[in-house]
């Protein structure tokens, strides 16, 4: 594996070290805090794993079909 040597002041040091656990390296800690981070095609992969119940379903739909009857809720464009 490559490695690159780069500068950090002290307060990112004591940063940096103070989410380093027992047997963790600080690549191990930059990986897990900036590391692989959501995308659409990743939320779109649960969202398709995702089953709503029927009942849920219906409820939703009460609630959609409820909002124009109330003002106070109600979207103006």
């Amino acid at each position: 594996m490559a490695v690159k040597t780069i500068t950090i002041d002290m307060p990112a040091y004591g940063l940096l070290s103070r989410h380093k656990g027992p047997g963790q390296s600080f690549s191990d800690v930059i990986k897990a805090h900036f590391g692989a981070q959501p995308t659409a095609k990743a939320f779109l992969a649960e969202v398709r794993k995702t089953r709503v119940s029927d009942d849920a379903l219906d409820a939703m739909e009460r609630q959609l079909k409820s909002r124009p009857l109330d003002p106070a809720r109600a979207v103006r464009l």
